[in-house]
């Protein structure tokens, strides 16, 4: 029979080597799905690697929007100001998706320079409010006003 001192150190090294276990094995599921986040000064600068998942994040470069003659096939360029990439995505677009506004796109870079999404994310600007709160400060304002 073991002293209880020494049950109290096997079971913390049992737990330890568990947590060690559980660590690796939700690190070895997660890589291939871990997607670092891109802007593109970024890839400029050649941070990206290709053909790696990763996300790229900017605004819809005003004047860029081309629909391929398939109709689902979009290229576009993502920009943050001194930087632009240009993306292709095939698929049905977000409806918060225009130039001019914020967009996550989820991919992959090419070798050749180019960004392959498979998922947009369009992103609404700091001051949108949901509809219900929008009519709330309506009637606030309309009260305010009929006192």
């Amino acid at each position: 029979m073991a002293a209880p001192k020494q049950q109290r150190l096997a079971l913390t090294l049992a737990a330890v080597v568990a947590l060690i276990g559980a660590a690796l094995l939700a690190m070895w599921g997660l890589r291939d799905r871990a997607a670092y986040f891109y802007v593109p000064a970024d890839i400029a600068a050649g941070k990206a690697v290709p053909n790696k998942a990763m996300r790229l994040g900017g605004m819809v470069q005003k004047g860029s929007l081309r629909r391929a003659a398939d109709g689902v096939t979009v290229n576009f360029r993502v920009t943050d100001g001194p930087a632009s990439v240009p993306v292709t995505f095939r698929g049905i677009l977000p409806d918060l998706f225009r130039e001019g506004s914020g967009v996550v796109a989820e991919g992959q870079m090419t070798a050749a320079g180019v960004f392959i999404a498979s998922n947009i994310l369009a992103k609404h600007d700091e001051r949108y409010m949901p509809p219900q709160m929008g009519n709330i400060a309506a009637e606030k304002q309309t009260r305010k006003t009929v006192e």
